[in-house]
């Protein structure tokens, strides 16, 4: 039998039991589709985790963060100064492997209203500039803050889409999309004018079901307005950047601190200050000479310390390193589970031809011509159930989407596919060789009188 011969025969008598063949490829199916699907909802968290990351700033955003003084220097607390504006000055004058440097000074139970609109904002802060580059925003309409209006202290502010959504209604629901520039607002009960607002953000996934949604008449609430929470926003970074108030960071300071200050002295402490090397190649050169910075604004008080992303990024690897082991590990025992079922029937297949298999081999059928012949039926069996299996795939995906809908749709990779159809070849190898071997060392004689 020449191999074409063996492949035809093979495929035919896996054609001849269609049903038996359908049920011993359950096995293989299911395994198939629960590790592409297991794939797909892990390359959606992962996407998801990502998309926060960048949300947030980059994986080369470093935070300046405020520490209680170590034990040897507990004599100096009261010296310790905090993070101030002096700080910041002295970075950018002796710290050049820092690109960005954007102080904050937060505006403490911000509340903002508009006649009888309220919402109270993710932060509310003062800054520079900088914070666009350093929080990755983008100006969608108006403009951001001149030098001009740092200096005077200007009541201006910008602010993210779900502020405008929740003072002004969100287009969805006013029918048109709203530029609130020149408007008036109020923060903590003082006026101040929007001058500028930011882009729109949300995740792919929340995109299309925004845009898939149907235009409604606005629905009139029940009960007094209020706050529903961080949950249901999607990408709760997302929702943040949404909710966010800036404002001169000399406004914050002159309307907000400079007269509320514990004994009525004015707090000169930032609340935040970010920043960003010039290259992440020299991350650990750039915070050591920003440490010497800080190391002499503070009189040799170390009651700060640098937060950077790296901690966050490893542990997000981390995360999708062991749903991938636990998710591969249970699909992997589905397929096994499934080779066990090619194997059984394999070996019925064989008992009940057994005396074709002598009628074979006294025509002149090699053992093995029978052994690529039964290991052919197996592989054929294992494969076929993969192809239905990564078919089936899409489906549990879209039934998973829309029973348990995330911000992050599950992701179909081609390569845990091509993963899938290679290990269910394996299996179906696995599988077969045993039936395979017991079939080609049938003696003719004996197979021949077989009852």
């Amino acid at each position: 039998m020449t191999l074409f011969t063996t492949i035809l025969v093979g495929l035919k008598e896996v054609w001849a039991h269609k049903f038996r063949s359908l049920l011993t490829m359950l096995g293989i199916i299911l395994g198939v589709a629960s590790l592409v699907g297991m794939a797909a909802i892990i390359k959606g968290m992962e996407n998801g985790m990502k998309e926060t990351m960048i949300a947030m700033g980059g994986a080369d955003k470093v935070l300046l963060e405020e520490e209680d003084v170590p034990t040897d220097q507990e004599h100096l607390a009261d010296q310790a100064p905090g993070r101030t504006l002096a700080d910041v000055l002295a970075l950018q004058a002796s710290a050049p492997m820092l690109r960005l440097i954007s102080p904050e000074m937060a505006v403490s139970y911000a509340m903002l209203s508009r006649g009888e609109k309220m919402a109270m904002p993710s932060e509310c802060v003062g800054v520079w500039p900088a914070v666009l580059d350093m929080n990755l925003h983008t100006l969608e309409h108006g403009r951001f803050f001149t030098d001009l209006d740092e200096e005077n202290a200007s009541p201006v502010c910008v602010i993210g889409t779900g502020i405008r959504d929740e003072l002004f209604g969100s287009p969805e629901q006013v029918g048109r999309d709203i530029i609130p520039l020149g408007e008036v607002i109020n923060i903590n009960h003082q006026p101040f004018t929007i001058v500028g607002m930011l882009l729109r953000y949300e995740g792919e996934q929340e995109k299309r079901e925004r845009e898939a949604a149907p235009k409604r008449a606005p629905a009139t609430p029940a009960g007094p307005a209020r706050q529903r929470g961080w949950g249901g926003h999607g990408n709760w970074a997302f929702y943040r950047k949404n909710m966010t108030v800036y404002m001169p960071l000399n406004t914050a300071w002159v309307r907000f601190r400079a007269a509320s200050g514990k004994d009525n002295i004015p707090d000169p402490r930032l609340s935040d200050v970010d920043l960003k090397v010039a290259t992440f190649e020299q991350l650990e050169p750039a915070l050591q000479q920003a440490r010497n910075v800080m190391m002499t604004t503070h009189r040799g008080i170390e009651n700060f310390a640098f937060q950077t992303q790296e901690n966050r990024l490893d542990g997000i690897n981390q995360q999708i390193h062991n749903a991938r082991m636990s998710g591969g590990i249970i699909a992997a025992i589905s397929l096994l589970v499934g080779g066990i079922g090619i194997m059984n029937i394999m070996l019925a297949s064989i008992n009940e031809r057994i005396r074709e298999i002598g009628i074979c081999k006294a025509v002149g059928a090699t053992g093995l011509a029978i052994f690529s012949q039964v290991l052919i039926e197996s592989v054929a069996i294992a494969l076929f159930g993969a192809g239905l299996g990564v078919a089936a795939s899409f489906g549990f995906v879209r039934v998973l989407e829309v029973i348990t809908p995330t911000a992050n749709a599950p992701v179909i990779t081609p390569d845990s596919m091509i993963v899938a159809v290679a290990f269910s070849v394996i299996v179906g190898i696995g599988a077969g060789i045993f039936p395979a071997i017991k079939a080609a060392r049938l003696h003719p004689i004996q197979a021949l009188r077989y009852e």
